[in-house]
């Protein structure tokens, strides 16, 4: 069995700029360079986690509350909230920085699931995560109900098999 590790081994805080190419033609950024920011992000806090090679698994719903424009500071910060058996998921929050005008706002929140493999690209196995704190404890209780999702979505579980989201929608 392999030592547990707690979620801030993993946090990690990546910032970008925006710049021009990566801009649509109303100076905002593009959707798709966020996501590709996002994913690289994760994927760090993934193997630091596991101390192994990262496939990305499946990303939820990303949606854009609110547009990131030119010349802004983009911070993301990543977190592992629940290891499986050689799947993670991470946690990763954004948000857009106007330096002059001292303006911040998050813009994106979303969660990825990455699966750690070996040399070979077969699965492996993933140290436990221990959550700390009350936030990192509800996180890493509802993965399970996510984790599920995810499965029944993709066709990899039935959705009678969902016992967690299932609670979800009972009557008592």
């Amino acid at each position: 069995m392999l030592k547990p590790k707690h979620p801030h081994q993993s946090e990690v805080t990546m910032t970008e700029m925006v710049l021009p190419n990566d801009t649509n033609t109303l100076n905002n950024l593009m959707g798709g360079r966020l996501l590709h920011w996002m994913d690289i992000c994760a994927a760090i806090a993934a193997q630091k986690h596991s101390n192994r090679i990262v496939v990305t698994a499946s990303v939820d719903n990303v949606s854009f509350s609110e547009p990131i424009k030119l010349g802004n500071i983009v911070t993301m910060q990543a977190k592992v909230t629940r290891a499986f058996n050689s799947s993670m998921e991470v946690f990763l929050e954004v948000w857009a920085e106007d330096i002059p005008a001292g303006h911040r706002v998050s813009t994106n929140r979303a969660f990825y699931t990455f699966v750690a493999v070996d040399q070979n690209g077969r699965p492996i196995e993933v140290p436990p995560l221990e959550p700390e704190t009350p936030e990192e404890h509800d996180l890493y209780l509802s993965a399970l109900r996510r984790r599920q999702l995810r499965l029944v979505l993709a066709g990899r579980m039935n959705p009678a098999d969902a016992t967690e989201l299932k609670a979800l929608f009972q009557v008592t």
